[in-house]
């Protein structure tokens, strides 16, 4: 692993804790609440980005194995399981998006060097290589932790993130949410629960490095 890749997991693992700690203080109410993602909830978006953990991994498991492995099994398998997941408790997607976002840190930090050059594809889209995961979920993490219309916005992303150099769509993707209004949620007083791997979370342990 070279200090690049070492840098964008540490960052994977910043935006991770900075969503939990959002995450956890939700109310099953606020979850049924609309997202700033036309016709989903913000548990669509939290379901969404604990089945994106799960494709990922499952493309770096295939990628360590030298096997083909798909990210989904459809388009409509993947829709199928994200509405399954919206219909979750506060509680238990918390802990399936804690679960899910551990299984991946866990492969792609145990992931050998030769693997990350292999070509994956996620459904239709064009090959890329390997290693462009860890980009695809830092960027994944930081605009869908905005789309939840809870308070976290542009304004509050690390600099490091705002002045990435992206590919696209991720770029375009990325300027589309700076059209975002400041949102009006608050947040409360009450403290983000921190994440860090090898602590726990309710309903969850979050593994070890």
């Amino acid at each position: 692993m070279d200090a690049a890749q070492r840098e964008l997991h540490d960052r994977i693992d910043d935006a991770t804790q900075r969503l939990l700690g959002d995450a956890r203080v939700m109310a099953d109410s606020d979850l049924r609440a609309a997202s700033l993602l036309p016709g989903w909830t913000r548990a669509h978006v939290l379901a969404h980005l604990a089945r994106g953990a799960d494709a990922m991994r499952n493309l770096l498991v295939g990628a360590r194995s030298g096997q083909v492995r798909p990210a989904y099994a459809s388009a409509e398998a993947r829709q199928a399981d994200i509405d399954q997941g919206a219909t979750m408790t506060a509680k238990d997607l918390t802990a399936d998006l804690a679960d899910s976002a551990m299984a991946l840190r866990t492969v792609a930090r145990q992931l050998p060097d030769e693997a990350w050059q292999v070509q994956l594809r996620i459904l239709d889209s064009v090959p890329f290589p390997a290693a462009q995961i860890l980009t695809r979920r830092l960027v994944e993490l930081e605009l869908h932790h905005c789309d939840l219309g809870a308070g976290y916005g542009p304004a509050d992303w690390p600099a490091a993130f705002a002045a990435m150099e992206l590919a696209e769509p991720m770029r375009s993707q990325r300027q589309d949410r700076l059209g975002y209004a400041p949102s009006a949620a608050a947040k409360g007083d009450r403290p983000p629960a921190p994440w860090r791997p090898g602590q726990r979370l309710p309903g969850s342990w979050i593994g070890r490095p």
